[in-house]
């Protein structure tokens, strides 16, 4: 079989070899110079560069006009390239899933209303063109989200007092939005919701042919949206009821997923469950690692196995440890001069018997100014592993509750006396 990989994520992410046999298959990765710099020497496969300065769709559609060759399969793992994908594959006329399937799984305006039509709670919602002519006139009286419907990684999302705060700020352009405020991204790219309180819940897993073969569900310690603005972020597997796998698999059934990894998240609020998203593509942070640990199943190897009709049987594949994992991760992006300084209250952490994995960076390195999750790209993260979920959620909130950034002043590097 002849792949084409729209390659974004860095290999050690997806690890691509454990999912597609390069000896077997030949296998074509499209991607800017940094994305390839992250392929293994010695992995057999061809490499193509593209410039990066328009998007891997445009490149990619240019590089086959003037080179044309046949594939059997265009993958993308990445979300910001799913679209890309699909777009490809229409023009080349290829199997995997239509425009249409993966923008319902991309547009959160689609989904909810996809998943609503079948009896799913969600939060009341709006474009926000029509919040805006609505003069803030909606069914909810509170607290009030705006996001990009299409965003990632709680980017420009923010929560506002009530309607009437939202309607000011947003017409008044100090919405906190930059893109919006500054009029650099169309309304039409952006919701509104109804915010709603509860227990942030992520389920994770694997679907083919509409029929979900693993399942994880966790629950947030922190959310989201605070690690955008600062805060540290985590999350610990607990066990799932039946009737939240039934939920899920609804959920999936309604937004069109139906092959490769899902990332879903929702709220627990009261006995309901209400939905927030879902991603047609594995978590961020560490889920990948933590499903591993506790499933024996490494998601995006079976996904790329489900993609090239490899699929292995999953039945098999329990973990016998008896342990509940969770994954932590503190932010350094909002850190305002881009460096390090190190940690208070973090040495019995450290050494705790808990640890699965442990990354953490030496003071004085640089930070990233974008959002990550990555654990190389942030001052600290870590997998831990207890007997209970209950002990698992103690461990990571006594975390968050004793350790702090440090304020001590590092001598400066590289400057002349």
């Amino acid at each position: 079989m002849k792949i084409l990989i729209l390659h974004r994520i860095p290999y050690p992410k997806i690890d691509y070899h454990r999912g597609i046999d390069h000896e077997l298959h030949e296998v074509t990765y499209f991607g800017t110079k940094n994305a390839l710099a992250t392929l293994p020497s010695g992995l057999r496969c061809q490499a193509i560069e593209r410039a990066g300065s328009a998007s891997a769709l445009e490149e990619a559609k240019q590089w086959l006009s003037t080179n044309p060759r046949h594939f059997d399969r265009i993958i993308s793992l990445s979300e910001y390239e799913l679209l890309d994908a699909a777009y490809l594959r229409e023009w080349l006329a290829l199997p995997g899933a239509a425009v249409e399937q993966v923008r319902l799984a991309r547009d959160k305006i689609l989904m909810k209303e996809a998943v609503s039509r079948v009896g799913i709670r969600v939060p009341h919602f709006l474009s926000l063109p029509e919040f805006i002519a609505s003069a803030g006139r909606v069914p909810w009286r509170a607290g009030t989200v705006l996001k990009p419907h299409s965003g990632a990684s709680s980017e420009e999302v923010i929560v506002f007092k009530s309607p009437e705060a939202a309607i000011s700020a947003i017409t008044s352009r100090r919405s906190g939005a930059a893109r919006l405020d500054t009029a650099q991204s169309n309304q039409s790219e952006y919701e509104v919701e109804e915010f709603i309180s509860g227990a942030i819940l992520h389920f994770d897993g694997l679907v083919r042919n509409g029929t979900v073969l693993t399942i994880t569900a966790s629950e947030y310690v922190g959310n989201c949206l605070a690690f955008a603005n600062g805060e540290p972020l985590g999350s610990y597997h607990y066990p799932i009821r039946h009737d939240e796998r039934a939920w899920v698999e609804r959920a999936l059934e309604a937004t069109g997923i139906r092959n490769g990894s899902f990332h879903l998240e929702a709220i627990r609020h009261g006995l309901d469950l209400v939905f927030l998203e879902v991603a047609n593509r594995v978590g961020g942070a560490d889920v990948v690692r933590t499903f591993e640990l506790a499933t024996g199943v490494h998601l995006p190897s079976q996904e790329l196995r489900i993609l090239i009709d490899e699929h292995a049987d999953l039945s098999a594949r329990t973990s016998s440890t008896g342990l509940w994992h969770g994954w932590f991760v503190y932010p350094g992006h909002h850190l305002k001069d881009r460096t390090h300084r190190g940690f208070d209250g973090l040495d019995v952490f450290r050494v705790s018997p808990s640890i699965v994995h442990w990354h953490e960076l030496s003071a004085g390195a640089p930070l990233a100014a974008n959002i990550t999750y990555q654990a190389h790209e942030v001052p600290l993260a870590g997998v831990i592993a207890t007997t209970r979920a209950e002990k698992t959620r103690e461990w990571m909130e006594g975390l968050f509750e004793s350790v702090s950034y440090s304020n001590v002043t590092l001598p400066c590097v590289g400057a002349e006396v």
